[in-house]
């Protein structure tokens, strides 16, 4: 069979990823308890005289509002759902509307990491760490995968002894139908199905 044509471009652009965004916000929140540790802290000046109390404090709700902000910037970064092109092809685009560039198109069963949403726009970032924007109305949560490898091998059934049904390139989506062990059964957009060993996707 003759392997998929892929409909992505090759993009630009290394963008930053959400795991060192998250240890970044980590590491942020942890310094601040160690120097807040939540609670009013009496300062004091050393002088010549002694230890002389001057009355400032680190109020605790200065810290808890600290807190609270890098809370709420941690749980946008940590957390994204992930969703799937359901129409056959759909535009990516650079912003949020259909005034901004089209980067480039994908087909059915394309997986995209939800990172942000604005109005009906869905902000997202896909398999190569890219970054763009999709209607609302071109994803659901329909389980996919995509192909990662550049080139990975569609087999009749979860194993090596297996026959090959096909090959595709890298950046190929397809819905997920099954699973067994380290083994997915899938299906293209055009009916093909087969199984393909789960390392070889994202």
């Amino acid at each position: 069979m003759k392997p998929y044509i892929g409909m992505r471009p090759l993009k630009n652009g290394n963008l930053c990823s959400s795991s060192r965004k998250v240890i970044i916000l980590t590491t942020g929140i942890y310094r601040i308890f160690r120097r807040l540790k939540f609670e009013p802290v009496e300062a004091k000046r050393r002088s010549r005289f002694g230890d002389t109390e001057i009355g400032h404090k680190v109020p605790f709700f200065i810290g808890l509002s600290v807190l609270t902000i890098l809370s709420i910037l941690f749980s946008s970064v940590a957390f994204a759902e992930r969703l799937a092109v359901s129409s056959n092809t759909a535009n990516i685009r650079s912003g949020p509307g259909t005034n901004h560039d089209i980067l480039w198109k994908v087909e059915k069963y394309y997986p995209v990491l939800i990172l942000k949403k604005t109005n009906v726009w869905y902000h997202f970032r896909d398999f190569e760490e890219d970054e763009g924007w999709i209607h609302e109305s071109l994803v659901n949560k329909t389980p996919t995968v995509i192909t990662k490898s550049d080139t990975a091998n569609i087999r009749s059934g979860p194993g090596t002894k297996y026959k090959i049904l096909f090959s595709v390139d890298k950046g190929i989506p397809f819905k997920i139908l099954k699973r067994k062990g380290k083994w997915i059964r899938v299906q293209h957009s055009d009916g093909d199905k087969g199984w393909i060993h789960k390392t070889l996707v994202w």
